[in-house]
């Protein structure tokens, strides 16, 4: 398995609280398509810097110019609508900060190796979005009763050559219940921390569906289609789904919630810290609907759990950072660290990724080894 530690990159040691490490760049899980990971050993801050946070696509980034782009609103509607780029901008804005996690984040921790990207901590970030909500869209073309999901398209297009493969090329697409597209920080944004989006996150306009993972926030929008009936396209049923089982009778379901989760950011795996010293560790929580409560620490494989200091408030929808001061045992040592996070609804990370997930919400318990000298 690969790990989070950049060759070459001296991550330094964090005895003095003042200092920070410089941001080396990011990792690159494949080129072409792009897709590039944040080392998540450099977290700092709450927000993710544009250039930091981690890019996936699934085909070639569409070349789109603002002053041709137009996306239509139609379907299940009253009636159907087209905005251009500045029309959409004329509307009043909302800003809404929010945390996007690819679904197959954390999947090099699985064993033995799987199919995917080898995503390893860094497929996530957080930002500060502007746009409009989508719910506001939906009410000027006017929801048809019957109504039950909103598909969103990017202009993203592409034939997937390996299984399972596509029918010939496709666009990327995914679909909203009704419920959660009329949720008010649904947002269909045109700018990510105060500019606008680059190509790579979505120039000129994407989506930003709060809670859920990273492939429902389609980018590169061009269409939104209500539907009386539950869309059933590739990226809906055959990739991003996962088994659900009712009535032991298992079914692919489309993934949707982020699930809780905590990221030891310091120390790194292998990293080499001073014995007989204070060391914080620290890294970050998220977790879909509901909001972080508690995160914690072991140092001894799960045997025993001290709480971690949560850091700030609380924003619905965004990570919440974490500290701990370890007194780190005096002499050279292999040391074994793990975190867990708790959401308010109660649900706590599990040790073991559950095999019906697929390759998917990974949120299992990753242990962490680093030596002390």
């Amino acid at each position: 398995m690969a790990t989070a530690f950049i060759p070459g990159i001296s991550l330094g040691s964090n005895a003095d609280k003042g200092s920070e490490p410089s941001f080396p760049g990011l990792i690159i899980r494949e080129k072409e398509p792009v897709n590039f990971e944040f080392p998540f050993p450099m977290l700092s801050k709450a927000i993710t810097a544009n250039n930091q946070f981690f890019i996936r696509t699934h085909f070639p980034i569409p070349k789109l110019q603002a002053k041709e782009w137009k996306m239509t609103i139609g379907g299940h509607v009253n009636k159907e609508i087209t905005l251009t780029y500045d029309e959409l901008r004329a509307l009043p804005a909302k800003k809404v900060m929010a945390t996007l996690e690819c679904a197959g984040n954390g999947r090099a921790n699985l064993a033995p190796k799987v199919k995917g990207l080898l995503w390893e901590q860094g497929a996530v970030g957080n930002a500060e979005w502007t746009g409009v909500p989508l719910s506001v869209l939906l009410e000027k073309a006017g929801i048809k009763e019957g109504a039950v999901e909103i598909i969103l398209e990017g202009a993203d297009k592409g034939e997937v050559s390996e299984e399972p493969k596509s029918p010939g090329a496709i666009h990327f697409a995914r679909s909203l219940p009704l419920n959660k597209a009329m949720q008010a920080e649904v947002l269909i944004a045109y700018q990510m921390n105060g500019k606008d989006l680059s190509p790579e996150h979505g120039f000129p306009v994407r989506a930003i569906i709060p809670g859920w993972y990273g492939m429902a926030s389609v980018k590169w929008l061009t269409k939104i289609v209500a539907v009386d009936k539950p869309f059933e396209g590739y990226w809906q049923t055959l990739e991003y789904a996962y088994w659900k089982r009712t009535d032991d009778q298992p079914t692919l379901t489309a993934v949707t919630e982020v699930q809780v989760k905590a990221e030891i950011a310091r120390p790194a795996l292998s990293e080499v810290i001073p014995g007989g010293k204070k060391y914080r560790v620290h890294g970050a929580a998220w977790c879909g609907e509901s909001d972080i409560v508690k995160v914690e620490l072991s140092f001894d494989e799960g045997k025993t759990w001290k709480p971690a200091k949560l850091l700030g408030k609380n924003v619905k929808f965004a990570w919440r950072l974490w500290e701990y001061d370890w007194q780190v045992p005096k002499g050279q040592q292999r040391h074994k660290l793990m975190s867990r996070a708790t959401d308010s609804n109660g649900n706590t990370q599990p040790m073991q990724h559950d095999k019906d997930r697929r390759t998917y919400m990974v949120n299992k318990i990753v242990t962490v080894e680093v030596e002390s000298q």
